[in-house]
């Protein structure tokens, strides 16, 4: 009787640990998702040569943006310029996520971001960047990005 009241126990204890794995999964999955949505919404923002929705859909009011030179720019205000910049908007872009995790309300994404400027006489380049998530309101918003010129070399099974 003790053995099989010890199978049950561990049946039951090894199938809870499989819901918390898919539960795990699930979450992260809905966070790839919500974010997706967010990246094509500000690489819309770029072609569109509009940065509103970036400034008001994309980053929080309190955004901390740090750049390769080590410029800091904080937020709604502080970051404003740079998008109202018409040598950084209005090219087309590519957010392209390599590493994702999340966590309750905060997460965050490695990426590469891909420029191409809509001067055709600059050459396009790529950050390796850093987006800091917290869902506020129910809604997830950037808190914060770090960036340095370059480009994770991903392959498929290295993305997760």
């Amino acid at each position: 009787m003790k053995k099989i009241i010890s199978g049950i126990f561990i049946s039951i204890l090894c199938l809870s640990q499989v819901g918390v794995c898919l539960a795990a999964d699930s979450k992260l999955e809905a966070f790839k998702k919500a974010i997706r949505a967010k990246y094509d919404m500000k690489e819309q923002a770029f072609a569109n040569n509009d940065p509103k929705p970036i400034l008001e859909k994309f980053y929080a009011p309190t955004v901390m943006s740090v750049g390769p030179d080590g410029s800091t720019h904080r937020g709604t205000e502080g970051i404003r310029p740079v998008y109202e910049n018409p040598d950084i908007i209005g090219g087309k872009v590519y957010i392209e996520s390599y590493n994702t995790h999340v966590n309750g309300k905060a997460g965050w994404d490695w990426v590469n971001f891909y420029v191409y400027p809509a001067d055709p006489a600059v050459s396009p380049f790529s950050f390796k960047m850093l987006f800091l998530w917290e869902k506020i309101k129910g809604e997830w918003m950037s808190q914060g990005e770090m960036y340095v010129m370059g480009k994770f070399d991903i392959t498929d099974d290295m993305k997760h």
